[in-house]
């Protein structure tokens, strides 16, 4: 039997039809919510960041860290560090994890076994079931030890805040900071290089849509640029070489704290057009060696210049997010600088 759908029918589907597919910009658009002003980033922001102090353990105080990551919508997620933070003696094979939500404005996380954690006035206070308080950990904001690092003579300055002349595609803020998406009109051999990032605060995203650039050497090999604060530091997270080498630690800051590139860059060897020694790279994320001469067998995914023995640009990579840079500048080491 052939069946007939009524005018009504075709109508309650129509408007079920429009129902999802609003739904779905709604929950697209939340998920593109960027923040880069702290000023207005809100009180998930304020919350989020990172948390130092001593725990008492029941047989003696030990330093503990954690980090908080806001998720949006009042939700977190915490990341707790035995010895304290990454890069300062936390042990990020033995971290412990939770999530928490806003309640009456305060960020609260059930910890386990009755124990809960709060964070007021910058302060994340941990409590047993019967309210005795066994750790009060303060806010900090660390700070690479290499920002505002001046060039050395000899350097060559891509970028001072002053003008994008020295890029392709070169665009400034009206607060003079360098927007992504940028290619260096010299190229370079080997180098080091000093960079200060920043991404944005994106808490509703989630992975690689989460504050997404990337550092290419030559515009060959990739240094990866992401917000990945409290993640466990993967090949394609801050501080990886994309797809090729993990960080040894995972030492990104809160998204909308400036943080530091340096990098030693080894160019590949070429002999009668072939090559005979990989690249090799040397990074200092914040000030921490994170990658450590490390082989870098090819390029890496979405180089824009193929392998070979030509010198190469510094590329900053557009990856739809708002990661903005500062302070840029080259020291040659060997090879050409066209």
């Amino acid at each position: 039997m052939k069946m007939v759908r009524s005018a009504s029918g075709r109508l309650l589907s129509a408007l079920l039809l429009a129902a999802l597919a609003a739904g779905a910009t709604a929950a697209e658009k939340k998920k593109k919510v960027t923040f880069t002003d702290p000023a207005k980033a809100g009180p998930d922001f304020a919350a989020q960041g990172e948390y130092v102090g001593q725990i008492d353990t029941g047989s003696g105080e030990v330093k503990f860290g954690v980090q908080i990551i806001a998720s949006g919508d009042g939700k977190f997620h915490g990341v707790g560090y035995p010895g304290g933070l990454p890069g300062e003696g936390g042990n990020q094979q033995e971290k412990l994890e939770g999530d928490g939500q806003m309640k009456d404005g305060v960020p609260t996380f059930d910890v386990g076994e009755g124990r809960k954690a709060t964070i007021k006035d910058g302060v994340l206070t941990i409590s047993e079931a019967d309210g005795t308080v066994i750790a009060k950990l303060k806010k900090v904001e660390r700070k690479s030890p290499t920002l505002g690092a001046k060039p050395p003579k000899g350097a060559v300055v891509l970028f001072d805040g002053t003008s994008p002349e020295e890029f392709q595609g070169g665009r400034m803020t009206e607060d003079g900071l360098l927007m992504e998406g940028v290619t260096s009109k010299k190229k370079f051999g080997s180098f080091t290089i000093h960079l200060e990032l920043r991404t944005p605060f994106m808490p509703a995203a989630r992975g690689q849509g989460r504050g997404n650039s990337g550092f290419y050497a030559q515009g060959r090999y990739e240094v990866q640029i992401l917000d990945s604060f409290g993640l466990a530091g993967k090949s394609n997270e801050c501080g990886g070489i994309y797809g090729v080498s993990d960080p040894t630690v995972n030492m990104c800051l809160p998204p909308l704290a400036w943080q530091t590139y340096d990098v030693d860059f080894t160019a590949a060897e070429y002999r009668d057009g072939k090559k005979v020694k990989n690249a090799r790279m040397t990074v200092r994320h914040n000030g921490v060696v994170v990658q450590k001469d490390v082989e870098v067998p090819r390029t890496t995914t979405g180089a824009p210049v193929k392998e070979g023995p030509e010198p190469g640009p510094v590329y900053l990579q557009n990856h739809g997010c708002p990661v903005r840079f500062r302070n840029i500048w080259v020291v040659p080491t060997r090879g050409k600088t066209q």
